[in-house]
């Protein structure tokens, strides 16, 4: 009977997937060890909803990410009113600017792809609005020559389909992935196995918490003839009595009362056990490691990795979240101002970045001090328009 329960919930599992064509891994442990499944909605359910450090670090990159102003700009100078600038800032009647980008970068952090859709248009012919889409509800639809020639949006029983025929009204954004030619790969795949272990960890600690935070011991029933066995009925009874009052947190402490012939033999924690937490923390800076997150930001105790936190905090901006930033405005670059004009760009404001100040100060007091630079040169280094703005 167990044998055919297992066997007809297998199939309800492999159901759920969002996308017939993701990839996914199937291991096999031959009973050794019980890993989650590496779909898009597991993935996302055990590594960001159910564990605090996953969570942790897709909030922390989404955020500082989606907090860095964007400026609009060409050849001759920076905009600071633009269509295109107002468009970012509202990009629709629920959303602002950061909560749009969050929400594009924590999807990305998720699940390894991205999707913007220009939806609407103006009077002038403009973009009237920007959604960030769900990337386990969409699917890419390859051509014969294996580009995507359209991308369907599935909620539900309702499918909704993005002919890129007829202009390009999706942007995809994916992370690089080996062995895909239309998904990306997210820092959650890498991090699974760290993740299960945290997990796992978690679970034992609770169950541990559950039994009076103390590992189990052994009743020893002696009896007066030298028999050592219990009736069933005795043995029923006990088994009973033990887990209605002395399991639990709120039994914790309880004295016990044995009748004759009964010895309670406690059993002490193991070496193993003792260091138990310790793996927790380990799979908790492999999580952060494989979202690039230096682990002093997220409060692991006893690691000095980093000299002090301001370096950790720069190292995190230049490692992880301004390469996501660069990334997320080339692709956008290519996509959004070519409708507004052929030779605008939205580039990282840098300047107003607080955890670079210090370099920033550092570059700016270098290049205005060289003076071999010209005027036009100076501003070159420092990403500023070659002529003085105005307006």
């Amino acid at each position: 009977m167990v044998f055919k329960l297992l066997r007809t919930a297998r199939p309800a599992a492999a159901e759920t997937k969002a996308s017939a064509a993701a990839a996914v891994v199937a291991v096999h442990g031959a009973g050794r060890a019980a890993w989650s499944p590496r779909d898009t909605a597991s993935l996302t359910r055990t590594g960001f909803v159910g564990n605090p450090v996953g969570f942790r670090c897709v909030k922390m990159i989404a955020e500082a990410a989606a907090a860095v102003p964007v400026t609009v700009q060409d050849a001759a100078r920076r905009y600071e009113l633009h269509p295109l600038a107002a468009l970012l800032e509202r990009p629709n009647p629920g959303q602002g600017r950061a909560a749009l980008f969050e929400a594009l970068f924590g999807q990305l952090l998720l699940t390894g792809d991205g999707y913007l859709e220009a939806a609407g248009e103006t009077v002038e012919g403009l973009p009237a609005e920007l959604h960030v889409l769900r990337s386990d509800r969409m699917n890419v639809v390859p051509g014969a020559d294996g580009w995507p020639v359209a991308y369907e949006y599935k909620v539900g029983a309702k499918k909704h389909r993005f002919d890129m025929s007829a202009g390009t009204p999706v942007l995809h954004i994916r992370n690089f992935h080996p062995q895909d030619d239309h998904y990306g790969m997210s820092p959650m795949q890498a991090a699974a196995v760290a993740v299960d272990v945290h997990n796992a960890a978690a679970t034992w600690t609770k169950a541990l918490l559950d039994n009076a935070a103390r590992p189990s011991g052994a009743i020893v029933y002696k009896g007066a003839d030298g028999a050592g066995q219990l009736g069933a009925d005795q043995y029923g009874r006990l088994r009973d009595e033990l887990e209605s009052n002395y399991v639990g947190a709120r039994n914790a402490g309880r004295p016990m009362l044995l009748e004759g012939g009964l010895d309670w033999k406690p059993m002490g924690f193991s070496p193993a056990d003792m260091e138990f937490h310790k793996t927790k923390e380990a799979a908790g800076r492999e999580i952060a490691l494989a979202f690039g997150v230096p682990p002093m930001l997220m409060g692991f105790p006893g690691d000095n990795t980093y000299s002090n936190y301001q370096e950790a905090n720069r190292a995190f901006y230049r490692l992880t979240v301004l390469p996501l930033i660069g990334k997320t405005l080339a692709a956008i670059n290519g996509w959004l101002p070519e409708r507004f004009g052929p030779e605008l760009k939205l580039q990282m404001d840098l300047d107003n970045i607080p955890a670079l100040a210090a370099e920033r100060e550092a570059l700016w007091r270098r290049v205005s001090d060289a003076d071999f630079l010209t005027q036009a040169e100076k501003r070159a280094l420092l990403g500023l328009p070659p002529v003085a703005e105005d307006g």
